[in-house]
């Protein structure tokens, strides 16, 4: 999952990441960023956009999918 930092001020979102963190899940030496990554075995947050991350996703489900 790939969520905008504004999320983070859903008390529901806050309370995940507060949860994440004491667990041992967000990846530590990152709190900053403009996005979160959220995976089954992490939470990262990146100092790239969103929107940029979901456009590079797709860029390479795209890639994928073509044959050569």
């Amino acid at each position: 999952m790939i969520l905008d930092r504004i999320c983070t001020e859903s008390k529901d979102t806050s309370d995940f990441l507060q949860v994440a963190r004491e667990e041992g899940f967000v990846v530590t030496g990152e709190d900053a960023g403009k996005s979160i990554v959220v995976t089954d075995k992490k939470v990262y947050f990146s100092p790239i956009s969103s929107i940029t991350l979901l456009k590079r996703a797709n860029f390479i489900k795209d890639i994928g999918e073509q044959s050569f």
